[in-house]
């Protein structure tokens, strides 16, 4: 049963309807004319209107125009007398769910009112199921307790429900596909597909096949058409890894996919249309390469238009516990497994030059060949036990204890030359990694005021 909002400007008819209606278990609200009918849509909030097309002033076309402008989930159905079927038929094009002639038969509204009801209630039940899908989707966490990584999730935020073109820089293995991910899903896209391609995985000679596909006949094996990356990821999201591997005739090929919307595809005269976000990750330094001219300066500039620098897991070692928990707990598959402050101590001061791959190998390695519940650093691979290179001399930020007389250590000053400005620098950044990338923090621990740190921050470079 369902509120029904009926507009007709016969009395005698209208009063037969609703009485019908009311029959049925509909609730009624019952108008002699357009206008008044519009004016009751908000307060009455129907779950079906039935209108007749021809009337004075607002007519059955404007009314079914307003509900659908208003309230679109809402089903019309169009009153009409049987000479002006044609009328009607116009109307279902403009979106009218159905239509009834006059004089009408009982069980033939009886069955158009169902009809039009259930059809809302599904209409309704997809847009809930969808948009709980939707928000299951953008619950999309990327573990981490940093100040760097939450302002780089709150440009995700900002940015990704626009369809702007990301560069996502940084190590390899710190995480760049995974906010590739999360652009996606926080996007009107999210629904759609995200088709992830590596540049440097796929062989020189296929990679124009796989991003733009071929058609039949091509070349010898095309027995039948193969769309490429870019026909795959229309109405989604196409993240291209490490796109400075992208060969100089393929990175021609993709600018003008950028600047047209259209992929050539091999073997064929007819440009296929493309609806895609387009973004790309890479380890290289782009910037560089385009100054040697390996790589594309206006392809640069059309990848680079919102970039995004991961840093590495050595400058944000707040993000090592958190991540260290969620892994272990990934792994452990329910058991309680502890982490002694000891092995967590040892995981922060480590480089993890694998970044955050790494640190998911490890936790994996040792959770699985563990000994006890409590893991220690006895437990650590030996590759993992130390912190440091080995065959590195002991460096100044490395000590932190006095020597006799209360003075910082100082190393053994070398006979031939000291190079102080690459002494600071190096100080400063293991200071700043120390810190997790906290400026304050680190002019504190430096005992020199901020402006200072900043001043000597662009002096020497340092991001």
């Amino acid at each position: 049963m369902g509120r029904i909002l009926l507009i007709d400007d016969d009395p005698g008819l209208r009063e037969v309807l609703a009485f019908a209606l009311r029959e049925q278990g509909h609730e009624i609200d019952a108008h002699p004319t357009g206008e008044s009918g519009l004016a009751a849509l908000g307060s009455f909030r129907p779950d079906l209107v039935i209108t007749d097309l021809k009337m004075p002033g607002v007519d059955g076309i404007r009314v079914l125009r307003a509900v659908r402008e208003i309230d679109p989930p809402v089903p019309v159905v169009i009153l009409t007398a049987f000479g002006s079927i044609e009328d009607a038929v116009e109307a279902m094009k403009d979106g009218a769910h159905d239509y009834l002639t006059k004089p009408y038969n009982r069980d033939e509204l009886r069955l158009t009112v169902e009809h039009a009801l259930e059809r809302r209630r599904l209409v309704l039940e997809n847009r809930q199921l969808r948009d709980r899908l939707r928000e299951q989707s953008r619950r999309f966490e990327i573990v981490h307790a940093s100040e760097s990584m939450q302002r780089i999730l709150e440009t995700v935020k900002r940015i990704a429900p626009t369809d702007a073109t990301v560069l996502i820089t940084g190590e390899s293995g710190t995480g760049k596909e995974l906010i590739a991910h999360a652009l996606h899903t926080g996007s009107e896209r999210w629904d759609g597909s995200f088709v992830a391609v590596s540049c440097a995985a796929i062989p020189r000679d296929l990679m124009e096949s796989e991003l733009f596909g071929y058609a039949r006949g091509a070349f010898t094996g095309a027995t039948k058409d193969k769309p490429g990356k870019f026909q795959r990821a229309d109405g989604g999201t196409l993240f291209l890894d490490e796109v400075g591997d992208l060969p100089a005739d393929l990175q021609t090929k993709l600018l003008r996919v950028i600047e047209t919307r259209h992929v050539d595809v091999l073997g064929s005269n007819r440009p296929v249309p493309v609806d895609v976000r387009l973004i790309s990750a890479t380890n290289a330094d782009l910037g560089r390469r385009v100054a040697d001219g390996s790589f594309r300066d206006d392809l640069y500039y059309r990848l680079n238009v919102i970039p995004i620098h991961v840093p590495p897991l050595r400058e944000r070692p707040d993000d090592i516990p958190a991540l260290w928990e969620h892994f272990v707990r990934r792994t452990a598959a329910g058991a309680s497994i502890r982490t002694s402050p000891g092995l967590m101590r040892r995981l922060m001061s480590r480089p993890w030059p694998g970044n955050v791959r790494e640190l998911a190998n490890v936790s994996q390695r040792m959770v699985l060949l563990r000994a006890s519940d409590l893991l220690d650093t006895k437990d650590l691979p030996a590759e993992a036990g130390d912190p440091r290179d080995p065959s590195r001399a002991p460096h100044p930020a490395d000590r932190s204890e006095p020597d006799a007389s209360g003075r910082p250590w100082i190393p053994h000053l070398p006979a031939d030359r000291l190079p102080l400005f690459e002494l600071e620098r190096d100080v400063i950044e293991r200071a700043l990694a120390k810190h997790g990338g906290n400026r304050t923090r680190t002019a504190e621990y430096l005992g020199i005021p901020r402006h200072v740190l900043v001043y000597r921050l662009e002096k020497f470079g340092i991001v």
